[in-house]
């Protein structure tokens, strides 16, 4: 007489549990990378933090307490360099139109995408010094570009592009939306690619027309990625353009171009005031946190309004 020994199937619970174990994979994977930035980055924000409430050199440390951060906001150089940062946010909406108009056209109308692509990326990966010296020859007093607008007889345009306090500041927010136009182009156009061709060829069988489909449909779609971008060109220019202002200005003249950047480079290095360039950081990466966590709630809101439609 044979027996049949049958296997009973995984009960519910224990289902339930594997699925819980599995939800907890990617976190594993992620481990390690994340114990490394948090020892890096943790413990260089715990020193800088920490030497914000000191004065004096790191050899001789003196507490001081909140005097730092006092100071700071009653100096004017500090309180210049921070609302030359914010004008330079006004680059961030400049670049994102003009860098998405460019990638909307290119997809659409020009043959070699790749090529143009590649042109247009070039300023991007080019060394920020070699931009900055660069610059400072082309607008510099009687420079190449005041030398061409006397030569197309337009000396009404000329004016001391790095030498005016009216000027500088719009001399480096041009360079930067030069430099950071490739960038956008090629983050947009990859986004383009992504959107699947048939909602574009329903479209314009329905007949939608260019700008139509443009407006209605590509930008829609690629929603996400203008304000990821938006809120990484907006950290950029608060924390990464120390290198053309010390090229192209030195934070002159006087300290009009001066930004937070050059104003903790100033004191930590050129002044050896370490407490004050420490709490200078702690406002620059707290202004910065700020565009951070506003990305992260508008994701999160944006995500919770999908789910509900």
């Amino acid at each position: 007489m044979t027996t049949l020994t049958t296997t009973s199937a995984p009960t519910a619970p224990r289902t339930s549990r594997v699925r819980r174990r599995r939800a907890y994979w990617p976190y594993g994977y992620m481990a390690p990378v994340l114990m490394v930035l948090g020892v890096t980055f943790g413990y260089s924000f715990y020193q800088v933090a920490h030497y914000s409430f000191y004065a004096g050199s790191v050899g001789q440390l003196v507490w001081v307490g909140w005097a730092n951060y006092k100071e700071l906001f009653h100096d004017p150089q500090f309180i210049h360099s921070m609302f030359n940062n914010f004008k330079l946010l006004l680059t961030v909406p400049i670049v994102t139109t003009l860098s998405l108009s460019a990638a909307l056209m290119i997809n659409t109308t020009f043959r070699g995408l790749r090529v143009y692509r590649a042109i247009i990326f070039l300023p991007y990966i080019l060394p920020a010094t070699a931009m900055g010296l660069s610059f400072s020859y082309l607008l510099q007093g009687n420079g190449v570009l005041d030398s061409l607008l006397t030569h197309l007889h337009l000396s009404f345009l000329i004016h001391d592009w790095l030498g005016s306090p009216s000027w500088v500041m719009f001399s480096i927010g041009g360079v930067i939306v030069w430099q950071q136009f490739g960038f956008g182009v090629v983050v947009f156009s990859a986004a383009l690619l992504a959107v699947p061709q048939e909602t574009v060829e329903a479209a314009r069988i329905d007949g939608a027309s260019w700008w139509v489909v443009q407006r209605r449909i590509l930008i829609p779609q690629i929603r996400r990625i203008i304000e990821f971008f938006v809120i990484l060109q907006a950290i950029i220019v608060l924390s990464s353009v120390f290198t053309y202002v010390y090229v192209l200005t030195g934070g002159g003249p006087a300290y009009s171009s001066s930004v937070m950047e050059f104003y903790i480079y100033q004191n930590g290095f050129a002044n050896g005031s370490i407490g004050i360039a420490s709490a200078g950081a702690v406002v620059l990466l707290g202004i910065a946190s700020m565009f951070i966590a506003l990305y992260i709630w508008n994701r999160t809101r944006s995500s919770k309004i999908t789910k509900v439609s």
